[in-house]
């Protein structure tokens, strides 16, 4: 017996691989409009069907000196099979094509760059790729299953005659599928599936330091990051190797300018170090990127903390957060960029290699700026040499040399360069005449000695009184950096505490305003144990409601005790009712479940009845060709009296039913006929679907699903039954396991969930909310959103609000999100679903950023994240952020 029931899990593990392959091609099949044949989820399905296929397999079958098994059983199939037989052919004809490039490559290492590279799993699984591909996979499963008594053992997959027949029929939809061999632009981009950036994100966090600033802090958050360029490193990346590649072309980004071996000096107290410097541009902005040598060759050394130090060193500056740049050339060195951003802080020093590079950059900056933008000066252009820096006119006093000679065009000289958006409107603009005073800063002047700054040196022979002069418009343009800096971090504060108050305002109707603590007045982190909920039974002294709540909110309820603690939580019965009380509640609630039922039971009956007798009438009218004026008559006539027979056995106070039983009110009768009829075949095919992988739902335990719904839609037929319903029932159902209390719970559940379907208004309210609290809390994954074709609609929370979470956990997750939701609303938000929601999208932030995800790849994303999701954490997250943003309102 063991051994049977160890065999049939086998079986049942095999296939659901298969079946999770399956889905997994076929979503990428329906998200990219195709699927590439060396795409990963390739690879992995024909690994899971060969599993299958050779499971069981019989030795003779096999071959006993054959090395490839499933060629041996192709080659034997295809004796008797013609599309076997035909696949054989292709597949030796390949071997034969790999075999002979594999010898040609150990000749010659050119034809090694040449030759595709193969990998050594899609080579072992040819026959079955080129059965897939060949679209005869499905019919040669189907014939093994068909003659499985020739080929495997009894306790094989195909021998199964369950298991067999899924597996073959399985095999249709890939078999149907278009495959490509072009690589096309997001080949390499989007292929990963939700398990594999996962597990790629789990692999590179563990190089970086947990207290390295990738995240832009929130509002409330004090702690403030220095704001030099070391800060402004790239995004983690699953490998140097990634990162090196994102570099260079790609479809996301343009590179303008590139060169190796420029030297920036990352801290004062270590020599400069080479590395390469990139401009990148994209539609929005403009990337300057400088990557240190040791990152660029794919190797930092033996220890994890030389390899955080290098990642430290790399950075990455948006070019429309610098103002100024201050170039110093060098006849023996090449040439020096300082840049400076906004708030007047300088980036390291990147030196330039001889060889004129740093002009070439300029020029390529330049390049990239236009239309929008421009360098002040502008470079200039000069037949024969293309561009070149510009020779304006030394505003110098007299005495002084009036035109520059050949001699001093050669000399090193040093600039200041501006970046300038003319159609921009600037926060702070300076004012003309300081730009009059200080167009002397552009003059190139000959440089006699290095300078760590942009100031101009004296002319040999000028005049003692030559330095103030020369140095005034310095000064100026030194006064209104600092004025900029000031009023910047006043208007910067201004703005914060104006915005500060709009969130105090807008989110406080989110949270409670007190904050409750886990540890006071006890630890609730246990949650609600069978220990305080007898001592609460015995003397309800001992705790009040608010303390039973907060130990459910911080610590859930024990399994055991859902059952009994549930009823309370959704208000069927009140923390204060005695066990008297409680019985009374029950007897009630049983009487009108009951009333219910029989109710729509005779409803039901009519229903059926007439259904019959259109069935019959329309026989009859394709058999006689009996007219159609006769045909309604007697159906109608059979409509009424039926009706009026089923009215007179039932007895009910309903208005509905009223309507049934009246015959003076035809047109309304017919009216809630249809409408019950139609909410009924819906409930019907629901209910069949619902859940049929868990063990509760069996065909009794259906029929009460489907007992609890009908009675709940009748009671509601303005509304009616919206797909969805189920899925709330069915967790309530599972831990109630009665019908009358069920019922009784769904309806108080549905009190605040019947809003969040199409004939109510709170899914527009959540998506609002949802978009508030992520901006204000991650601004820097909202700008994602907004730019990647602006999904902050947030769209694909839908189904999290619609259904609470259902479809996104497995069964004893729902169990316990749920119960934090009820108890949420007393202890610290009634909108506690909206947390949840955003932990779930806070939790995998940072792998939205590193693949720059788009609204597609999220909703695939988090499709294939479905029931792998670490709740405990999420759940953790969920209130932390509660906390975070009573915090902000309160201003503590």
């Amino acid at each position: 017996m063991a051994t049977a029931m160890a065999e049939a899990e086998t079986r049942q593990r095999l296939l659901r691989t298969v079946k999770k392959e399956v889905k997994q091609i076929m979503e990428e099949a329906v998200t990219r409009k195709f699927v590439h044949e060396d795409s990963s989820h390739i690879v992995s399905f024909c690994a899971a069907v060969e599993v299958c296929v050779l499971h069981g397999l019989k030795r003779r079958v096999a071959g006993f000196l054959r090395s490839n098994k499933i060629a041996a059983l192709f080659m034997k199939v295809g004796k008797s099979f013609g599309p076997a037989d035909e696949l054989c052919k292709k597949a030796q004809e390949m071997e034969q094509i790999i075999e002979t490039k594999r010898s040609q490559s150990l000749q010659s290492q050119d034809s090694i760059r040449r030759l595709p590279k193969l990998n050594q799993q899609v080579i072992k699984n040819l026959w079955i790729r080129t059965a897939l591909f060949e679209k005869v996979l499905d019919k040669i499963v189907n014939y093994l299953v068909e003659n499985s008594s020739k080929f495997y053992d009894k306790e094989a997959v195909l021998m199964d005659p369950v298991d067999g027949p899924i597996l073959a029929s399985l095999l249709v939809g890939p078999c149907a599928l278009e495959y490509t061999k072009m690589k096309t632009a997001d080949h390499f981009w989007t292929d990963p599936s939700a398990d594999e950036l996962v597990q790629r994100h789990r692999i590179h966090s563990g190089h970086w330091r947990q207290d390295s600033p990738t995240k832009r802090p929130a509002l409330c958050i004090q702690k403030r990051h220095s704001s030099s360029s070391m800060d402004e490193r790239p995004s983690p990346s699953p490998s140097p190797r990634d990162y090196v590649e994102s570099l260079h072309q790609n479809n996301r980004a343009t590179l303008l300018f590139g060169k190796n071996n420029v030297l920036v000096q990352p801290r004062d107290d270590m020599e400069a170090i080479p590395g390469y410097l990139s401009l990148h541009q994209t539609a929005d902005i403009m990337t300057l990127k400088w990557t240190p040598n040791q990152l660029m060759n794919g190797h930092v050394g033996d220890l994890d903390y030389e390899y955080s130090v290098y990642w430290d060193y790399a950075m990455t500056i948006r070019l429309e957060d610098i103002v100024y740049l201050h170039c110093h050339q060098q006849v023996d060195r090449g040439g020096t960029v300082v840049l400076v951003s906004q708030d007047g802080i300088q980036r390291p020093p990147l030196r330039f290699p001889r060889g004129g590079h740093l002009l070439q950059f300029l020029s390529c900056l330049e390049n990239g700026l236009l239309p929008h933008g421009q360098l002040d000066p502008p470079l200039w252009s000069q037949r024969g040499k293309g561009k070149v820096f510009p020779k304006l006119r030394n505003r110098c006093p007299q005495g002084s040399a009036d035109s520059v000679s050949d001699k001093e065009e050669d000399e090193a000289t040093d600039y200041v360069f501006r970046i300038l958006f003319p159609n921009s409107q600037s926060e702070f603009v300076t004012p003309p005449d300081l730009i009059d005073q200080g167009a002397n800063m552009w003059h190139p002047t000959p440089r006699k000695a290095s300078c760590s700054s942009c100031s101009q040196g004296i002319p040999d022979g000028g005049p003692p009184n030559g330095c103030n002069h020369e140095r005034a418009p310095l000064k100026l343009l030194c006064d209104n950096m600092k004025y900029q800096i000031i009023s910047r971090a006043f208007y910067g504060w201004l703005a914060y505490c104006r915005h500060l108050s709009t969130v105090r305002t807008h989110l406080s109707a989110l949270v409670n305003h007190t904050i409750v603590e886990p540890d006071v007045p006890c630890n609730a982190i246990r949650g609600l144990t069978n220990e305080v909920w007898q001592s609460f039974h015995k003397d309800r002294t001992a705790y009040d409601e608010q303390e039973l709540l907060r130990m459910v909110y911080f610590g859930g309820v024990e399994p055991s005790l859902r059952k009994e603690v549930w009823p309370f939580l959704l208000g069927h019965y009140q923390f204060g009712m005695a066990e008297t009380e409680r019985k009374e509640v029950d007897a009630q609630v049983k009487a009108c479940y009951e009333q219910t039922m029989s109710e729509w039971l005779s409803c039901e009956a009519v229903v059926r009845q007439r259904e019959k007798e259109q069935h019959a009438a329309a026989l009859a009218k394709c058999s006689s060709m009996a007219s159609v004026d006769s045909s309604v008559q007697k159906m109608v006539h059979h409509d009424s009296t039926i009706s009026n027979e089923s009215s007179q056995s039932c007895s009910s106070d309903r208005q509905s039913l009223n309507l049934l039983q009246s015959d003076s009110s035809s047109s309304t009768q017919q009216e809630l006929l249809d409408m019950y009829t139609l909410n009924l075949h819906r409930i019907d095919k629901d209910v069949q679907r619902c859940d049929r992988n868990y063990w509760y739902f069996t065909p009794a335990n259906l029929e009460k699903l489907r007992n609890i719904m009908c009675s709940y839609i009748w009671q509601h037929l303005e509304i009616g039954y919206v797909q969805g319903m189920c899925d709330l029932l069915a967790p309530l159902l599972v831990i109630l396991d009665d019908e009358a209390m069920a019922f009784s719970c769904f309806t108080e559940l549905m009190k605040r969930m019947n809003q969040n379907f199409p004939h109510g208004g709170a899914m527009d309210t959540h998506f609002a909310n949802m978009r508030s609290l992520i901006q204000i809390l991650d601004s820097e994954l909202f700008e994602l959103m907004h730019q990647n074709g602006d999904y902050t609609h947030f769209y694909f929370c839908y189904r999290w609000f619609l259904l609470d979470f259902k479809r996104e956990l497995v069964y004893d997750d729902v169990f316990a999100v749920w119960e934090t939701i009820w108890a949420a609303k007393y202890a610290s938000s009634g909108h506690f679903v909206l947390f949840i929601a955003l932990a779930l999208v806070e939790i995998y932030r940072d792998i939205i950023l590193e693949n720059n995800m788009d609204f597609t790849d999220i909703i695939k994303f988090f499709n294939e994240m479905a029931e792998h999701h670490n709740i405990k954490q999420i759940l953790t997250l969920a209130r932390d952020l509660v906390c975070k943003v009573q915090t902000l309102i309160e201003n503590k």
